[in-house]
């Protein structure tokens, strides 16, 4: 009885995409119950510094993003993606109570690269099984689907340690080791997932190298980057948001809402761009991210910056979905992994540049200047979208 309803409300996916949804659910709610604690555990428990905080995040998030590319790329000449997924999965997951058992900061330096090196080599082969797990003309759902269980995840982690902390007196070390059930439940997920053979088996051991890549991937890639450039961490929208007068409790219920409306709208944003275009439906959440940012720029007011945060949502559902389901389209299937592996990686190190950037501007020229710097390129990232990519081909990556 279940079956038909299923259909009726996510037509053309199939059972691996509902697996790959639920694996980024129980994935991203392991990663993110430590969202709230490990900075804490690094300062307070373990006596670190700030700037051994930023160390630890900003090596790990580096590792992640390279590793994303690489990941891709020997999936695709390979031909597998199930097994390079799954050992990612695996190594994230018994990375979280290894963080816990660290007596020093080195120790959670160490295991928090272990998480972000699992996390890097499963996201490509994992977004190659979730581009093939529908049709072409399903994509977007299915890259909508994922991001919904992602963003859940997101929203449903940092509430499940705050709970855990507060309401159970649950021990901060033990947030660490009950983070692995999640994981491992992510890590079956997958187990559960069904490979298909691929059409291009035969070509299993060609020479996947950059040039391979058609002239419209890299105008992708270079849009991504023009905006990427202004994107910057979620921290310091955070951060504005406790610098209007926001209490630590709001600011979190305010980034459980973000995470929440980014989870609501990913599945309606994929499907709407299988049928009114990637390009638009992309193009609709920069125009967002630029009023967003321009709000948080001018806004001081707390009701005010929460109803931009949650826009915010919007924008990051839409974005994360699209954008990777808009990567997939304009490259072959022997190239997916690595395709949507460099599109991962651009993103994710362009936003560690503005990051870095956004610092110096938060520090040395003025809170807001950081949020004008992020509306001014993502003006920019509008422009080259509609410049650089102005006809929207259908199975541009599929047709060779």
């Amino acid at each position: 009885m279940a079956k038909p309803a299923i259909q009726r409300y996510f037509p053309g996916l199939s059972k691996n995409t509902f697996l790959l949804a639920f694996s980024s659910l129980f994935a991203d709610i392991s990663t993110e119950m430590l969202y709230p604690v490990l900075p804490v555990f690094l300062t307070q428990t373990l006596k670190a510094s700030g700037a051994i905080v930023g160390l630890v995040d900003g090596f790990a998030q580096a590792t992640q993003n390279i590793v994303q590319g690489f990941s891709g790329a020997l999936s695709d000449k390979l031909q597998k993606r199930k097994s390079i997924a799954l050992s990612g999965y695996f190594l994230a997951a018994i990375a979280k109570p290894l963080m816990g058992l660290s007596t020093v900061w080195q120790g959670v330096f160490g295991a928090r690269l272990l998480d972000r090196l699992g996390t890097g080599i499963r996201s490509a082969p994992r977004d190659a099984l979730i581009a093939s797990s529908a049709d072409e003309k399903d994509r977007g759902k299915a890259f909508g689907l994922e991001g919904l269980g992602d963003n859940a995840g997101a929203f449903l982690g940092p509430l499940l340690a705050v709970f855990l902390l507060y309401a159970l007196h649950v021990g901060i070390r033990a947030i660490f080791y009950l983070a692995i059930i999640p994981g491992l439940l992510a890590f079956f997920m997958v187990l559960l997932v069904k490979e298909r053979s691929g059409a291009v088996a035969a070509k299993s051991k060609i020479d996947v190298s950059l040039r391979q890549f058609p002239k419209g991937y890299w105008k992708y890639l270079l849009v991504t980057a023009l905006f990427g450039l202004g994107n910057s961490s979620n921290a310091f929208l955070i951060l504005r948001t406790q610098d209007i007068g926001a209490s630590l409790e709001t600011t979190i219920l305010i980034y459980a809402a973000f995470n929440l409306v980014a989870a609501l709208i990913s599945y309606p944003a994929g499907s709407l761009s299988d049928t009114w275009g990637r390009k638009n439906i992309l193009l609709a959440s920069f125009v967002i991210f630029l009023i967003a940012y321009l709000g948080f720029a001018l806004a001081h007011n707390i009701l005010l910056i929460a109803a931009l945060f949650v826009l915010y949502g919007v924008y990051q559902g839409i974005f994360r979905a699209v954008g990777k389901a808009f990567a997939a389209d304009f490259v072959p299937e022997h190239l997916r992994a690595s395709g949507i592996g460099w599109y991962s990686t651009t993103v994710g190190l362009l936003q560690l540049v503005a990051s870095v950037v956004a610092g110096l501007l938060w520090d040395r020229v003025g809170h807001v200047a950081v949020f004008y710097y992020g509306a001014a390129f993502a003006a920019v990232g509008s422009v080259g979208l509609l410049v650089l990519l102005p006809r929207e081909d259908k199975n541009r990556g599929d047709s060779e």
